[in-house]
């Protein structure tokens, strides 16, 4: 059974949770997620959608297109800008849940860094990670 990830944003208006147990944890470094944090890269972790919810308040959403074409669904707080979660419209079964938004951002364990043909010069990665060029690999199941 998965314990419950807590987190929000942080003004505190808005509060989530998830019952799920994680699917992923990576580190994306492509120029959206950068832009998205205004930091080297996202690190996030994908939990069933089915599992994620708002607790408190509302989370504000912008669309934006990925590389492959594929819509992208940002969401934040309105009040403060922290970023809160993120929907791939192909992937409707998952959310990504930035790290820093986690009241225990020790939750999220990466396994990879993707798109680190954008990397920063000045990003340091965590060289026992695996590293992705640009999309993750396709699961089969």
């Amino acid at each position: 059974m998965a314990e419950t990830l807590t987190g929000g944003c942080g003004c505190g208006a808005i509060r989530y949770e998830s019952t799920g147990d994680p699917i992923v944890a990576f580190n994306c470094h492509c120029r959206a997620c950068q832009q998205y944090t205004g930091s080297g890269f996202v690190a996030s972790t994908l939990v069933p959608s089915a599992t994620f919810k708002i607790v408190k308040g509302a989370v504000r959403e912008y669309k934006t297109t990925g590389e492959n074409g594929g819509e992208i669904f940002r969401g934040f707080c309105e009040n403060c800008g922290s970023p809160i979660a993120t929907r791939l419209a192909r992937l409707p079964q998952v959310v990504g849940i930035p790290a820093g938004s986690m009241d225990d951002p020790s939750y999220h364990k990466p396994t990879m860094d993707l798109f680190v043909r954008d990397v920063q010069p000045w990003d340091c990665m965590n060289a026992a990670l695996k590293k992705i060029e640009t999309f993750p690999p396709q699961r089969s199941d």
